[in-house]
């Protein structure tokens, strides 16, 4: 039997287990972190299922803790009890899904388009407007962020009583995209930043106008960053509550209004409050699932240009 020849030095086996030691709290951290960012959803869906009981005991597991029932998801139409069944509750609750899903997809939709417009102008030409330029118009825009919208309701109330926009959806659209405008002028001017300004002059060599090279060769480029700022858009305006109350009554409601509406003389309906909840929450989850790998791109490509 032959001697081992070659031993591992005592300096790779301690860095080999300073290695699996720094992977093991690495990894340990990250699976601690995302069951404390999904547990709300967890939460969500496993109340919905509860009877009240159970919701006041804080009962967690299912088929342990408590036995699952369809009574949140039939109080809104969607259990496969009442699925085949007429529902008012069903058909608001998808009038609602309908006015959140065109109000958020439309606002979010113009605020790219236009936010991207005007963050292309500041990223790559100087203004001066009495004594602003282009820092100050670009602090301006995100400046509005601080105003509170409780300080806005009055004005907006008046306003559109007069244009007769209350309780219309075009008046939400209005409004959702001015209030994430400024968001998405602030992504997309870093991101217009971080591409040189050389491929934009080399494309005009080649014979393309100004409008010629943002749509061929910048567009392209800038997608990723676009696509995080409309999700990221489509989730502000989609979970908005306040101005969605606020500005409409029967034919606009949201689907945030219809969440807050379940509490009565008797409680709160917690059941359906989660089934709806995670409802609303759903589609949001498949977009960023979907999407993700353009959410990765957009937030790393200043990194790499």
């Amino acid at each position: 039997m032959t001697a081992q020849v070659f031993r591992d030095s005592d300096t790779d086996r301690n860095h080999r287990a300073a290695w699996w030691t720094s992977r093991i709290a690495i990894y340990g951290a990250l699976i601690l972190w995302a069951i404390i960012c999904l547990f709300p959803i967890y939460w969500t869906l496993t109340t919905s299922f509860k009877m009240a009981p159970d919701v006041m005991k804080g009962n967690m597991i299912p088929w342990v803790d408590f036995a699952p029932r369809w009574k949140g998801w039939e109080a809104i139409g969607l259990s496969p009890q009442t699925l085949g069944q007429e529902s008012t509750v069903r058909a608001e609750f998808l009038k609602r899904f309908g006015n959140s899903a065109i109000i958020a997809l439309t606002s979010s939709t113009l605020a790219v388009i236009l936010g991207s417009l005007a963050a292309y102008g500041l990223s790559r030409f100087s203004y001066k407007w009495a004594w602003m330029k282009n820092d100050d118009i670009s602090f301006f825009f995100l400046s509005q962020l601080i105003l509170p919208p409780v300080v806005l309701a009055l004005p907006f109330l008046v306003l559109y009583k007069e244009l007769a926009l209350l309780d219309t959806r075009i008046g939400l659209i209005l409004l959702y995209t001015l209030t994430v405008l400024p968001i998405v002028i602030w992504i997309m001017k870093d991101q217009f930043s971080s591409i040189p300004t050389e491929l934009e002059e080399a494309a005009m060599v080649d014979g393309l106008g100004i409008w010629g090279a943002f749509f061929t060769i910048i567009l392209p480029i800038a997608l990723p960053g676009m696509v995080a700022a409309f999700i990221l858009s489509l989730v502000l305006t989609w979970n908005e509550y306040f101005f969605a109350a606020l500005l409409t009554s029967t034919y606009s409601n949201t689907l945030p209004v219809m969440v807050a509406s379940q509490t009565g003389s008797q409680g709160i309906s917690w059941w359906s409050m989660a089934a709806l909840s995670f409802a609303a929450i759903l589609p949001l989850i498949v977009i960023g699932v979907a999407l993700e790998r353009f959410i990765i791109k957009g937030m790393t490509a200043g990194s790499v240009k």
